[in-house]
C-alpha cells in the first residue's frame, strides 16, 4: 500500500491553437477519509445554481476512479455551455485522471481510497464559436492533458519552493502584465 496522501494541490495550463481551446484545472487530491473526502461529499451534497458539481465520468453509468468531482469556475448560464462542459470537457477530465493513474502519478492501489476535486475553466468564448464549428476533439485533448499535468504536479509538489524563490521576480502574471501595458 502506498503512503497516506492527506492533501495535495496542483494546477496546469494547456492551450490549443484557438482562443477557446484553453484548459486550466486546479486539483485537490487526498484520502476519502480525510479533509478532501469531507470536502468532496459536501460539494456533491450542496449544489449551487450555475456551479453544479458533478462526478467525472467516461459516460453515463461509468464513473471513474479515483472519484473526481468537477466544479466550474465560470457561472453556467446556458444549455449549450452546459452541454460542452458536461460532455467534451467532462470526458477529457475523466480520461486525464485515468491517464494519471496509468502513468503512475496516482497510485493504482489507492484508486478507491482517493478523491479529487477539479476546479474547471471552460472559456465562455466557446459560445461565440458557431454551432458545429467547435473543435471538440481539440477541446477534449487540452482538458485531458491539463488534468493529467495538474495531478502530476500535485503529486510531485511542483513547482517546488526553491524554484519559486529563484524565479519569483522573473515570472509575471499574464493579466497583471496586460494591466501594466494598459491593455486592461
Amino acid at each position: 500500500m502506498s503512503e497516506r496522501i492527506v492533501l495535495r494541490t496542483g494546477e496546469a495550463l494547456v492551450e490549443g491553437d484557438k482562443d477557446y481551446l484553453c484548459a486550466e484545472p486546479e486539483v485537490v487530491i487526498g484520502e476519502l477519509d480525510g479533509p478532501v473526502g469531507h470536502a468532496l461529499a459536501n460539494l456533491i451534497g450542496d449544489q449551487v445554481q450555475g456551479h453544479t458539481r458533478v462526478f467525472a465520468i467516461l459516460n453515463s453509468g461509468v464513473q471513474i476512479r479515483p472519484v473526481t468531482v468537477m466544479v466550474s469556475k465560470v457561472t453556467v448560464k446556458s444549455s449549450r455551455y452546459t452541454g460542452i462542459l458536461m460532455g467534451t470537457v467532462q470526458a477529457g477530465i475523466a480520461n486525464g485522471v485515468l491517464d494519471a493513474v496509468r502513468a503512475g502519478h496516482l497510485p493504482k492501489d489507492k484508486a478507491n481510497d482517493l478523491g479529487i476535486i477539479c476546479s474547471v475553466w471552460l472559456d465562455p468564448a466557446v459560445l461565440n464559436v458557431p454551432v458545429g464549428e467547435v473543435d471538440h476533439a481539440a477541446l477534449f485533448k487540452v482538458h485531458r492533458e491539463a488534468t493529467t499535468e495538474a495531478i502530476r504536479k500535485a503529486m510531485r509538489h511542483e513547482p517546488g519552493i526553491d524554484w519559486l524563490l529563484e524565479n519569483q521576480d522573473t515570472v509575471t502574471h499574464y493579466f497583471h502584465q496586460l494591466g501594466l501595458n494598459g491593455e486592461l
